[in-house]
């Protein structure tokens, strides 16, 4: 942890660096601490908008420019809006560092924001929605999302609707830009063959038109859960059950991610040994953990064919009620031993250890060793997963289901088989 090292500028844009000395590329990204979460119904969808439409020219490069320079020197420029966070990050080899900053820093502070392109970002991103919508084991998670927290920031759907898309108006990418990237809301984080002093001294100059002021605005999590199914006429049931779990800063998370990979998140674990390779009624199974900054949901997804889902929903509510009563310390070691192996793995590569730094400095305001982060997994015992899966059973399910779902029995009747 000693190897990475943080220097705040003066209009509070915090620079961090955690160098890999045997590796020739680097990645460099700015991480934004806001996201769809920070919008209003009536902009729902801003955040990506504007992810979007930074790619599309700048006072000093066209799109095409954009898309050039990074391409003449071999790297990759991307982008992601998630609910929480906003990321802008490319990969190049490490001599071209100044270019990569540079327009990374170009497309953040002086994007012009043409209207022409934003028209047609508009009928980029409906297209986006409309194969989401075509793609149900991908829309069902939104579905989902807005069904455990109803009416509110947190359930709405990063891309937006189709209506709220359209009528976004030019004014209300240029005031989000304004209010929310500002330094002390901004990370610029790089991992791979990066030298501290040298980035400081390039984001000192290249960032200095950022506002030195980010206002927050976020609008507390307050879940509910309940009940949502669509018939559609598909091949299989898409079907989510879920409950509220814990947030990024709760102590319990790392028990919770331990029940999760115990009770779905792998070959050995017991859905799939118990829905797919015991009964075959799943190709697809598996559990997760969706954590934000003050909440958190644990569900369980499966695909499975119209009339297996009427024994499927009974298997999984029985899995879940026996896992809060009975765990092995064998599953709990090997379930300990999956997260561990892939903290580490991703310590290999430039673009996770870059994304990690900027988004543990946004969430918990320091980067986390690898020590303390295992460490935290490894004091996770058998009775800390079971208080995590009873913690789970005593808040209201999310039931979310797509496609012909004739045999999916009620809300009331799977609410039932929950202990």
């Amino acid at each position: 942890m000693s190897e990475i090292r943080i220097t705040t500028l003066d209009n509070g844009l915090r620079v961090a660096t955690d160098p890999m000395p045997s590796v020739e590329t680097v990645t460099l990204g700015a991480w934004v601490g806001v996201g769809a979460r920070n919008e209003t119904a009536e902009l729902n969808g801003l955040t990506h908008m504007v992810e979007h439409m930074l790619f599309k020219g700048t006072a000093r490069r066209s799109a095409y420019a954009i898309s050039e320079q990074i391409d003449n020197v071999g790297g990759q420029l991307n982008a992601y809006t998630t609910r929480e966070h906003t990321a802008y990050y490319a990969r190049a080899l490490s001599d071209d560092l100044p270019l990569v900053i540079d327009i990374i820093a170009d497309m953040l502070q002086d994007s012009v924001l043409d209207e022409q392109e934003l028209s047609r970002e508009r009928g980029v991103i409906i297209q986006e929605i409309g194969q989401a919508l075509d793609t149900p084991d991908d829309i069902v998670f939104d579905h989902f999302q807005a069904t455990a927290y109803p009416s509110q920031a947190l359930g709405r759907p990063v891309l937006g609707s189709v209506e709220t898309v359209q009528a976004l108006p030019r004014g209300a990418l240029i005031d989000y830009l304004g209010r929310y990237y500002g330094g002390p809301g901004m990370v610029l984080a790089a991992a791979g063959k990066v030298e501290h002093e040298r980035l400081v001294a390039l984001a000192s100059t290249l960032f200095r038109g950022l506002p030195t002021a980010s206002e927050v605005r976020l609008e507390p999590a307050a879940y509910t859960g309940g009940d949502y199914r669509e018939d559609r006429d598909l091949e299989q049931v898409h079907f989510l059950l879920g409950f509220n779990s814990v947030g990024s800063h709760d102590p319990a998370f790392y028990a919770h991610a331990i029940l999760s990979t115990l009770l779905g998140g792998g070959m050995s674990s017991r859905l799939f040994q118990e829905i797919r390779e015991r009964r075959g009624l799943a190709y697809s199974v598996h559990s997760f953990t969706e954590r934000y900054l003050d909440d958190g949901l644990f569900g369980v997804y499966a695909g499975t064919g119209p009339e297996d889902v009427a024994e499927l929903v009974p298997v999984l509510c029985d899995e879940l009620a026996k896992v809060a009563v009975d765990v092995s310390d064998d599953e709990v070691q090997r379930a300990r031993a999956q997260l561990r192996a892939g903290i580490l793995m991703a310590r290999e590569s430039t673009a996770s250890r870059c994304e990690q730094l900027g988004q543990q400095l946004l969430i918990f305001g320091r980067p986390l060793s690898v020590a303390e982060v295992v460490e935290k997994v490894d004091a996770v015992d058998r009775t800390a997963v079971l208080a995590a899966a009873r913690s789970l059973l005593q808040t209201s399910p999310t039931v979310t289901a797509l496609g012909p779902i004739r045999h999916l029995e009620p809300y009331e009747r799977i609410l039932e088989r929950l202990p």
